[in-house]
């Protein structure tokens, strides 16, 4: 499982790679751009993630417990294998750029090693951690750093890219699931409730004004 992971990643790296070299060609005879590069990976690929795990770990808080060995059909991943599968992919996917996986990890049976909310919960957070720990003490010299085994021009910056991508992913797949058991997600429910605040106290105002 471990070789095919890695061999899809390679395969799509090399492409989006490819790709970019080829906008890169096509936008050759353009003005060299002077201007200081204004987008920090580093800090926004940090802020995305914890935000994202934030997010995930506010579901598993909500979920009932006799829901998280639901799964849509046979073939797919429970509720609890998919909170240990983004959790494990953490670990699985920065290693790909030179990282360490925690002592005792096992991505072979990680993502069913448990079906407790609890532990789930530890385990995304222990995982977010290491990650934020992981890509904070990388510097910008160690985005830049070349990978030659995931592709002629892959750096390792492109892993952190792949995580981010990787996380959003798999935050509509727990989504989707949530709302085909009736549960609305925390955030859209902050969400709502500001919208309503916001629409209540934009209504005072106007009539306030009215009179």
């Amino acid at each position: 499982m471990k070789k095919l992971f890695l061999a899809a990643f390679a395969f799509a790296l090399v492409a989006s790679l490819g790709a970019a070299r080829a906008f890169a060609q096509s936008a050759a005879a353009a003005p060299a751009d002077k201007t200081s590069p204004s987008y920090d990976m580093k800090a926004q690929s940090l802020l995305d993630l914890d935000t994202q795990n934030k997010k995930i770990i506010s579901l598993v808080e909500v979920l009932p417990q006799d829901k998280f060995a639901w799964r849509p059909s046979p073939d797919a991943r429970s509720f609890a294998e998919v909170f240990l599968h983004v959790s494990g992919e953490r670990y699985q996917i920065l290693a790909l750029g030179g990282a360490t996986p925690p002592a005792g990890f096992d991505g072979k049976t990680y993502e069913k090693s448990t079906t407790d909310k609890a532990k789930i919960i530890e385990e995304l957070k222990k995982s977010g951690d290491y990650t934020q720990a992981t890509i904070g003490a990388m510097t910008n010299a160690d985005f830049a750093k070349l990978l030659p085994k995931l592709g002629p021009e892959a750096n390792a910056g492109d892993v952190v890219y792949i995580l981010v991508a990787d996380c959003h992913e798999h935050m509509g797949q727990v989504v989707a699931y949530a709302r085909e058991n009736g549960i609305v997600p925390p955030w859209t429910i902050a969400a709502q409730k500001a919208a309503a605040e916001k629409a209540a106290k934009d209504k005072a105002a106007a009539d306030k004004k009215s009179q």
